[in-house]
């Protein structure tokens, strides 16, 4: 991944990098509905809502002295690119100038109400409102971006200023650490100083990071030896639709669904050359990391959202009665548990009945941690997590609960491109930290571009190596 620039000069974060490295191992995008109703994460599928809610201000995480923001006008005005209107008479037309910050006020104001354009205060959350708003952008720039090739000029400007807007909220999100100073005098003392949360100061540098790159890793396919057409018009040498299949470090069977709303890839009749299939191989790999660290960003920010009140009382009486009689019988006999013995066995047949179970395993993975907490204490479930440190061991409901979470993580491990379970769904519907929202959805919407790109550059690969077969 040397070979890809990582330049993040065009960002200004405001604060010093993260170390945080783009190898670490291992959620696209999304559908989402512009309230708090109804949330519907996918994590590859990108024709979301285009309703573009961006552009916010508001929402501290954490009390901030007034003192200690300087100059917020004069910050955000340069988030938005508005530090080249400078010299208007020079560079723009007024009108123009004029049009941006109309357009700002717009967004800025339903930011504000919370998507409640009636003004009674009955709008979703701020935190709710921004993750709708990153993930409006994201379809709105990416939502008909489907090849290898560079995206428009326009989308791409759209996409960092308004990224840079809604992304400046995080710089008020901060915490306050003793830091020592030396006065005049030589006697050492400490004071209080400011410093972007820190989780916001180890995640956003990297998802900045990430960002640039797969814009990068588009740019780069200016001139290709290959070809997109629509379905329909091509020759007897290609078939219609996409060859779009799963990427597994494991060898999986070609998805039996055809994308075929997707352009379909043409090579040179004699395939792509060996330096064009070496770049190819190249960029996936790139593209496959930053998938894997946007997806680890992703999951740990989920993790530390708190689970809704809502959650728990939909939890089922009886884990047995979640994952059905055969699932159960087999985590409860067995001595030695297999996760991926039990998933063959069970012939997933598509999508849809993975999410199925997924929700199922994960209810009742939390329903027998309930039981096994309960049975130890009488206190209430706020403390369940810290109980299951003193949990037996041996207990039956505690043993059924390790097992379920080491099927819900082999799950999500053969289906990477699953929606989002239903208990991180509730999650971002029902958070209130704004600081959690933004890092939840922009590494959320940059794990599913990357994941296009990926299955764009494996289609591109499998043509190929079609064609050569055929010669």
């Amino acid at each position: 991944m040397d070979s890809v620039s990582t330049s993040e000069e065009s960002y200004g974060l405001g604060f010093q990098a993260s170390p945080y490295s783009v190898d670490e191992s291992d959620q696209s995008p999304t559908k989402t509905a512009g309230s708090g109703d109804s949330f519907a994460f996918c994590r590859t599928n990108s024709e979301a809502s285009t309703d573009e809610n961006c552009s916010s201000e508001r929402g501290l995480g954490s009390p901030v002295s007034c003192a200690l923001l300087k100059s917020p006008t004069r910050l955000a005005l340069s988030r938005l690119g508005m530090k080249h209107h400078k010299n208007v008479a020079d560079d723009d037309d007024p009108e123009t100038v004029d049009l941006e910050l109309e357009m700002m006020k717009e967004k800025f104001s339903k930011l504000l109400l919370g998507e409640d354009m009636s003004g009674s205060g009955k709008g979703v959350s701020t935190a709710v409102t921004i993750s709708n708003s990153i993930t409006n952008l994201y379809a709105s720039v990416f939502g008909q971006h489907q090849k290898l090739e560079p995206l428009h000029p326009d989308k791409k400007a759209m996409w960092i200023r308004e990224m840079n807007c809604l992304l400046s909220v995080c710089d008020y999100i901060v915490e306050f650490v003793a830091t020592s100073q030396i006065l005049q005098n030589g006697s050492p003392v400490e004071v209080m100083t400011s410093r972007p949360r820190s989780d916001i100061y180890m995640n956003l540098p990297a998802l900045r990071k990430l960002d640039n790159m797969l814009l990068e890793i588009l740019d780069s396919f200016e001139a290709t030896e290959f070809w997109y057409t629509e379905e329909g018009s091509t020759s007897g040498k290609t078939r219609s639709g996409s060859f779009r299949r799963i990427i597994q470090p494991q060898p999986q069977p070609q998805r039996k669904e055809e994308k075929w709303w997707l352009p379909v890839v043409c090579v040179p009749s004699g395939g792509l050359s060996e330096k064009s299939r070496k770049n190819l191989r190249h960029k996936c790999n790139c593209a496959n990391q930053i998938h894997k660290a946007a997806m680890a960003i992703n999951n740990c920010i989920l993790s530390e959202m708190g689970i809704p009140e809502s959650y728990i009382a939909s939890l089922p009486k009886s884990g047995k009665a979640s994952v059905g009689e055969s699932i159960y019988r087999y985590m409860n006999a067995a001595e030695k548990f297999s996760p991926e013995y039990l998933l063959d066995s069970l012939n997933i047949s598509s999508e849809h009945e993975a999410l199925e179970l997924a929700d199922k395993v994960e209810a009742s993975m939390y329903t027998w941690r309930k039981k096994a907490c309960l049975a130890h204490s009488k206190s209430s479930w706020d403390m369940v997590k810290d109980l299951m440190d003193e949990t037996d061991r041996t207990d039956k409901n505690h043993v059924l609960a390790e097992r379920a979470e080491t099927l819900l993580f082999s799950l999500k491990q053969r289906y990477p491109e699953l929606s989002q379970t239903t208990l991180d769904t509730c999650k971002i519907q029902c958070n209130k930290d704004v600081g959690k929202a933004i890092l939840e959805s922009y590494s959320r919407v940059l794990e599913g571009l990357a994941f296009n790109i990926v299955a764009w550059i494996e289609d591109v690969l499998f043509v190929d190596k079609t064609m050569k077969n055929q010669q």
